[in-house]
């Protein structure tokens, strides 16, 4: 297949177009910049210029591909999240319009976090107001109109070397005060996947996904948060420390939003259909490897 991919310079991105070529596929990266286009082809990959703004550069990047991955979105907290959630909801629709009759695939990236309190499963379908809800719908729509779409919902935490994620903020965090710390009693659970797990389930997917799926990459379903917290004290040789909903500003900044959140998931119906098994190693176990603590990211104030 040659698949055109969205975002493939980054974290993610990267191990997807690693994962495709070595499945003997072609990929078509589409690149914003010169430092991204240079990633791409120094990693094997064709090189599309364009924006997710260029609509007409995403038309011709699906319309000459036997399939699309769309893994690329602003995630700039300092813009519009609602303006972020219609440029993608645009973008998704722009190329499934070049892909409209021919049962081509177009498998997009979206979030988990959609069931606080319960495990949440494929057949849950995102509530009113999730950033990613439109997209989802869009995603839905192109199904009836004969594109094999998927949607693949991935967890707050995929990890890995190379992760400047939410994991680097909280070990930042936890040099910058002295210790880790979680919320409450800390019983509250991530979902987490690694990020090769995560691309093999994106290549498998648009190899054999059928029209209409949600996927779920999931390999931890859900991670206490103050396990994690363990870890990184371990790590750095410091203490770990419970901290009040009214304290959790002062510590995790921007995240003290979401690090007191129950959010697992399930991914049993994926696994099922795609046999998808994740073979990497599991959140805490990539803690407990050491490599997140070389260098770790500067902590930005909410």
């Amino acid at each position: 297949m040659r698949v055109f991919v969205t975002g493939a310079s980054g974290f993610i991105g990267s191990a997807v177009v690693a994962e495709l070529l070595g499945a003997g596929h072609r990929v078509v990266g589409l690149a914003r910049s010169e430092q991204s286009a240079g990633a791409i082809a120094a990693a094997g990959a064709e090189v599309h210029r364009g924006t997710l703004e260029d609509l007409e550069s995403l038309r011709a990047g699906a319309a000459a591909s036997d399939g699309v991955i769309h893994l690329a979105y602003d995630h700039d907290f300092s813009r519009s999240r609602e303006l972020a959630a219609v440029a993608d909801a645009r973008a998704i629709e722009a190329m499934g319009d070049a892909l409209a009759g021919s049962n081509r695939p177009i498998l997009i990236a979206s979030g988990l976090g959609i069931a606080p309190g319960r495990v949440s499963t494929e057949a849950d379908r995102a509530p009113l107001g999730w950033p990613r809800r439109a997209s989802e719908e869009v995603v839905m729509a192109l199904a009836e109109r004969s594109v094999r779409s998927a949607v693949v919902r991935l967890p707050p935490t995929v990890h890995g070397r190379g992760d400047k994620g939410f994991m680097q903020w909280l070990i930042a965090a936890a040099r910058q005060h002295g210790h880790a710390a979680y919320i409450g009693d800390g019983s509250n659970r991530w979902p987490a996947v690694h990020r090769f797990d995560a691309a093999r389930l994106f290549r498998v997917g648009v190899e054999r996904a059928t029209a209409g799926s949600i996927l779920h990459a999931v390999a931890d379903e859900g991670v206490a948060v103050r396990d994690i917290a363990a870890s990184i004290a371990r790590q750095l040789g410091v203490g770990v420390l419970a901290k009040s909903p009214d304290q959790a500003g002062d510590y995790f900044g921007f995240l003290a939003v979401l690090i007191g959140l129950d959010i697992p998931a399930s991914s049993s119906w994926t696994r099922q259909q795609l046999d998808w098994r994740p073979v990497e190693p599991g959140l805490l176990a990539d803690l407990d490897d050491g490599h997140y603590f070389a260098t770790t990211a500067s902590v930005a104030r909410a």
